[in-house]
């Protein structure tokens, strides 16, 4: 089963500063890169992504910045959302929610670091909340809808 997610910029942070291999968010960015989640982005998404990472006080080296907005875009699904005429708390948040509404269809999440910015939504997660939505989720491969669990080589 594919699991679609718009993920905040500060999931991507927390994943880079962190050193704890089993962080949430490192977990989250672990299922990104191998094809659990397929990220939902706006070119508005990646261009916040790439002017936050690049900040000097980060210190994150352009190739793991190049590496990691390639991956997105390569493995995503650029969408253009609709404009949903929502006030958030703080409207740099806007078009997050705007992206995960146009994917809501096809059960998209957002996963963030600041639920208080958002409505209370079921679908707007945190990124352990994430992790154990996909512990719960069958891998299925996509070609023939074979569970892995059962697959034998």
């Amino acid at each position: 089963m594919i699991c679609y997610a718009v993920i905040d910029t500060n999931i991507l942070v927390s994943a880079l500063l962190s050193k704890n291999e089993s962080a949430a968010t490192v977990q989250v960015m672990v299922q990104l890169i191998s094809g659990r989640i397929t990220p939902v982005y706006s070119n508005e998404i990646i261009a916040e992504y790439r002017e936050v990472l690049s900040r000097k006080k980060f210190k994150f080296p352009t190739e793991q910045i190049n590496y990691l907005l390639s991956a997105i875009e390569k493995f995503g699904i650029l969408v253009t959302p609709t404009p949903t005429g929502i006030v958030l708390p703080d409207m740099k948040d806007l078009p997050f929610y705007e992206v995960v509404m146009e994917k809501r269809s096809d059960n998209a999440y957002l996963v963030t670091g600041n639920q208080k910015h958002f409505p209370k939504e079921p679908f707007i997660v945190t990124a352990r909340e994430m992790i154990d939505i996909l512990a719960q989720t069958p891998i299925t491969d996509s070609l023939t809808g074979i569970l892995e669990e059962n697959h034998e080589e």
